[in-house]
């Protein structure tokens, strides 16, 4: 027989560690998100296509270094016995400062602009995907049991919606605080020294949600076969495709990543050339965080009444219903704060279901090979995260460009055109509520809780 699970392995302070770190991720990704494309196309005032051309690049990096690094990291056991968690030691000071790297104006002029940051884009995305390893395994491998892995999850929702806050929220205020945003209400290239500092403080923080995380967790879950030999390439995505629920839910990841991107980028835009007023993205985004935080405490109780199925259904709805208002009335600050609310609500169960369905997947492939694939599962939803932002990164900036989009018009305090406001417009309205549509419909195809239970007793039974 199978060795009974161990339920409640997983202590408070354990789960602090979860929540400061994944707090200190979304820091990065919220920022990097909200503004990283903001920033070189109003600070920098490099042409949107260019901005766009260096997201394709970056992508491209991205899909042949992930999955090298990531069959390479899978074989890598360190001296503790541990396969993960000493990666977020190793890998927090690089990734902050490549993260500080990206918000730097050299002053070099656009055409060295767009050189060194394709350099410090390559160096961040690699740091990236180391990070992404511990940020996206770990709860797998702190414990066994779905309830733990569900109050992990929702612990890591909690930090994320934190980081969302002081990441996107914030960063006004922070502007403001180092100097910025003096006599002019759009931050823009006269802002670039102080949007740096506020790069480099949450370069800080990332350091320090880090750590905390890493003292404060262990890896206790074992290879179901302990052999050391390494696993290639080709059987490595063997194991992986034989997985049918890893294969769904990477779609799942990617439609959330998008969803996510459409929302921490357009509404920066929204704010400063169809609101007029950069500010007014605090209080949206406060909202979002607010019900971010409330549904991240709920979700897991959510998901226990209704199954996974129908939560992962709810979430696709909410979103979809917070977009009627907008799309109605998009120059409303009232009906964008219920978008925005809505969206915290849909957004943050997608994040914890999905996350709780990865954590079953790498039970899964365990169970139906021999070998946890922990490291390759994280690094794969993490690359499916970053297409999501290129893709996001691309078209967005190209229908920028198309529209006429003018960064210099705010200086000069002139409002945009009309065709660009109705593309910022469609990038937070109509178009993530396709998106959501299709998180609807894949969440249906999923039926991970059955394969995981099949895998379970395919285990029990050979023992």
């Amino acid at each position: 027989m199978a060795k009974e699970k161990k339920k409640g392995v997983v202590g408070f302070l354990e789960k602090l560690g979860f929540l400061g770190f994944s707090a200190s991720t979304n820091i990065v990704f919220n920022f990097k998100s909200t503004y990283y494309k903001y920033f070189l196309t109003s600070i920098l005032l490099i042409n949107p296509i260019a901005v766009s051309n260096m997201a394709l690049f970056g992508t491209i990096w991205d899909v042949v270094n992930d999955p090298l690094l990531a069959v390479w990291a899978n074989n890598v056991k360190f001296k503790s016995g541990e396969k993960v968690r000493p990666w977020i030691l190793w890998i927090s000071i690089p990734y902050a400062l490549g993260f500080v790297l990206l918000f730097c104006d050299f002053g070099v002029g656009e055409k060295w602009d767009i050189i060194l940051g394709l350099v410090i884009f390559f160096f961040y995305e690699i740091a990236n995907t180391f990070r992404g390893i511990p940020y996206n395994a770990m709860a797998a491998l702190a414990s066994d049991d779905d309830s733990d892995r569900k109050a992990m999850n929702s612990f890591r929702s909690l930090g994320a919606s934190v980081g969302s806050g002081i990441g996107a929220v914030a960063v006004p205020m922070i502007v403001r605080m180092f100097g910025g945003l003096k006599d002019h209400k759009v931050i823009n290239s006269s802002d670039a020294v102080p949007v740096f500092k506020g790069a480099c403080m949450m370069g800080v923080l990332i350091i320090l949600g880090a750590l905390l995380h890493y003292f404060t967790t262990k890896e206790r879950i074992k290879q179901v076969n302990e052999e050391e030999e390494s696993i290639g390439i080709k059987e490595t995505y063997r194991m992986l495709f034989k997985c049918k629920s890893w294969v769904k839910n990477m779609f799942y990841v990617m439609f959330y990543g998008i969803s996510t991107c459409l929302l921490t980028s357009a509404v920066t835009y929204h704010c400063a050339y169809v609101l007029n007023n950069s500010a007014l993205a605090t209080p949206v985004m406060a909202v979002y965080l607010v019900f971010s935080i409330i549904f991240s405490i709920i979700t897991p109780k959510i998901d226990a009444m209704l199954g996974r199925k129908k939560a992962m259904a709810l979430a696709a709805i909410l979103q979809i219903v917070g977009k009627i208002p907008f799309i109605i009335a998009p120059k409303s600050l009232v009906c964008m704060i219920i978008n925005s609310a809505f969206v915290g609500m849909g957004l943050t169960m997608t994040f914890i279901l999905m996350n709780v369905n990865r954590n079953n997947i790498t039970d899964i492939i365990g169970a139906q090979n021999g070998r946890r694939l922990d490291t390759m599962v994280a690094t794969g939803d993490n690359l499916a995260a970053k297409i999501a932002e290129a893709a996001v990164d691309k078209v967005f900036l190209v229908a920028l460009a198309a529209s006429g989009f003018n960064a210099a018009l705010a200086e000069q305090g002139t409002v945009q055109s009309a065709a660009t406001q109705n593309t910022i417009v469609a990038m937070l309205g109509w178009i993530p509520a396709l998106v959501a549509l299709g998180l609807l419909i894949i969440s249906q195809t999923i039926d991970t809780q059955k394969e995981y239970e099949e895998a379970v007793a395919a285990v029990n039974a050979q023992e």
